[in-house]
C-alpha cells in the first residue's frame, strides 16, 4: 500500500459541494483519513498546481477487457438475419475472435485496457470475467489462470480491482446446451464454484481495495436456480448481471418464464444494493420503478450500448425514481470517462427533444453526471461512497482547468465544459486506492504495456 501522504487542491468537490484550500490526508491503507477546506497546506502537503481541480474518481462498473483488441475490426456489414447489422451479428464476430486469445493476449489486452482507463479517469474496474478455459472448452491446470491473468495486469498498473467471474451455463432460456462457439466460458455449477475458489487465491495477492465478485451472465445463460447459488458463492461481495440490453432477450425471457427479464429477476433474486444490473436498458415505467426501489445500480454502457444499437436507458424515470446508476466502458470500443457521461446525457435529448434532462435541483447536468457515476460505481464496485470523505478509498483524479475552454468559469461550470465541450482530455493525475497511477496526463509504465499489446494485436489480427 502507499505510504500516508496529504494534498492541498486550490479547489475540490466535496460531497457537500464545491470547496477552495482543500487539505486531503491519505493514510497508510490507501483510506482518506482527513478533509479539510479552507486550510493551509501545512508540512509534507503536496500542492497542487493553480488550475487543478480535484474530484472523485468513479469506478468503471462493467468492462470486457479482451474486446478492446476487436475495436474498429466489427463496423463492416456482417449480414446479420433479416438484412442490417445487430448486436447479435456482432455477438457471433466476437465468439469467432476470442478463440484465438491466449493467457499472454489476454494479460497484454487487460494491461493497455486498465492504463487507459486511468488515464481517462477511473480508478478502479469491475472486470466481467468470462473467457475461462482454452480453446476446446477444457480448463487449464490452474481454473482461474485467465482470471489470474487479470489481477497480474492490475498489480503492474496499480487499479482497483473488482473481478467477476462469470457463470455461463445455459444456451439460452429455454435451457439448450451452450454451442461450441461459448465452450470457453461454459461451467456447470461445481465448476463455477471451483472457479470463484482459485479465482479468490489470485485477487488476494492484491492490495486490500481489490475485490472479488459474482456475475450470473444473464437470465438468458443461467436459471434461477444457478443465478441463486451463484450469488450465494460470495455473500457479501458484488453480483453483476446483464439483463433486458436486448428486444430479442426481452421477448426469449418473457416467453420462458412470462415475465420480463426485470421484472422476473427482481421477483426471483434478493436483489439489493450489492448488485448491478447492467445495461437494463428495456423496461417499462414499473420495472424501472422497481428497479430503483430494489437499491441494485444500474450499469450504464452508452458508447457500446451505442455501438451496439441496443437502445435507451430510461435515465429520467430511474433518477426521479432515486435510482442509482455507475457507468462502464464494456466492449472497450473508445475508454472515455467523459463520453461515457456525455452520451448518456446527449441521448436523452435526442428522444425527449430537451435540454439539461439530467440535471438535479442545485446541480448541474456535469456535476450531477460525475457525481451520480462516482456514488453508484463505488457502490457497484464494493468502493465505499465514490465521495471525497474521510474513510473512503482514496479513488482522486484531477482535471486541468487552465485551458482556454474553461476560461472564466467557477464551480459546476467547469465539469461541464469537462464533458460537453473539451475535445481533448483534461485528466492530469489520478490515485488509485491512494496509489498514484497518473501523473501528468500519463501512466508510468505507458510505452512498456503499449509494446506488449501492439505485439498482441499484430498477432492476433494477422
Amino acid at each position: 500500500m502507499p505510504g500516508p501522504f496529504a494534498l492541498h487542491a486550490p479547489i475540490a468537490l466535496l460531497p457537500d459541494g464545491w470547496a477552495a484550500e482543500v487539505r486531503i490526508d491519505v493514510g497508510a491503507d490507501g483510506l482518506i483519513a482527513a478533509v479539510a477546506a479552507g486550510a493551509a497546506p501545512g508540512a509534507g502537503a503536496t500542492l497542487l498546481p493553480p488550475g487543478r481541480v480535484l474530484l472523485p474518481a468513479p469506478a468503471n462498473l462493467h468492462s470486457h477487457a479482451f474486446q478492446r483488441a476487436m475495436a474498429g475490426m466489427t463496423e463492416a456489414p456482417g449480414g446479420a438475419a433479416g438484412g442490417g447489422d445487430d448486436f447479435w451479428s456482432w455477438r457471433a464476430l466476437m465468439y469467432r475472435f476470442l478463440d484465438r486469445l491466449t493467457p499472454d493476449d489476454v494479460e497484454a489486452i487487460a494491461a493497455m485496457v486498465q492504463v487507459e482507463m486511468l488515464e481517462a479517469g477511473f480508478a478502479s474496474v469491475c472486470e466481467f470475467h468470462y473467457l475461462h478455459h482454452g480453446p476446446d472448452g477444457e480448463a487449464y491446470g490452474d481454473p482461474a489462470e485467465m482470471g489470474g491473468r487479470i489481477v497480474a495486469a492490475a498489480a503492474e498498473t496499480g487499479i482497483g480491482l473488482a473481478l467477476l467471474p462469470v457463470h455461463y451455463a445455459r444456451g439460452g432460456a429455454d435451457g439448450r446446451p451452450v454451442a461450441d462457439s461459448q465452450r470457453r466460458f461454459a461451467c456447470g455449477r461445481e465448476r463455477f464454484a471451483r472457479l470463484v475458489e482459485a479465482s479468490a487465491a489470485h485477487v488476494a495477492h492484491l492490495p486490500a481495495d481489490a475485490r472479488l465478485g459474482v456475475a450470473p451472465h444473464s437470465l438468458r445463460a443461467v436459471s434461477p436456480d444457478d443465478l441463486l447459488a451463484a450469488a450465494e458463492l460470495r455473500p457479501a461481495d458484488p453480483v453483476h448481471i446483464h439483463v433486458a440490453e436486448q428486444t430479442r432477450e426481452v421477448e426469449e425471457i418473457e416467453a420462458a418464464t412470462g415475465r420480463r427479464p426485470v421484472d422476473f429477476l427482481l421477483d426471483t433474486a434478493p436483489v439489493d444494493d450489492r448488485w448491478c444490473l447492467v445495461h437494463a436498458t428495456h423496461m417499462t415505467p414499473d420495472e424501472t420503478r422497481r428497479l430503483a426501489a430494489s437499491g441494485a445500480v444500474a450499469g450504464l454502457c452508452p458508447i457500446t450500448e451505442a455501438n451496439l444499437g441496443d437502445g435507451l436507458f430510461d435515465a429520467p424515470r430511474f433518477l426521479a425514481a432515486g435510482g442509482r446508476f455507475g457507468v462502464g466502458s464494456d466492449s472497450n470500443l473508445r475508454i472515455d470517462l467523459a463520453g461515457e457521461l456525455r452520451l448518456l446525457e446527449e441521448g436523452q435529448r435526442l428522444a425527449l427533444r430537451r435540454r439539461a434532462v439530467l440535471a438535479s435541483d442545485g446541480r448541474s447536468v456535469g456535476r450531477t453526471l460525475l457525481e451520480e457515476a462516482a456514488a453508484g460505481g463505488a457502490r457497484a464496485a464494493g468502493r465505499g461512497t465514490g465521495a471525497l470523505a474521510v474513510g473512503a478509498p482514496a479513488d482522486l483524479l484531477t482535471i486541468d482547468a487552465e485551458g482556454a475552454t474553461y476560461a472564466g468559469l467557477t464551480g459546476d461550470s467547469v465539469l461541464d465544459a469537462w464533458i460537453v465541450a473539451d475535445a481533448g482530455n483534461p485528466v492530469r493525475e489520478v490515485w488509485s486506492a491512494g496509489r498514484p497511477v497518473v501523473v501528468e496526463g500519463r501512466h508510468p509504465k505507458r510505452e512498456a504495456i503499449a509494446g506488449r499489446f501492439r505485439d498482441a494485436l499484430a498477432r492476433l489480427r494477422s
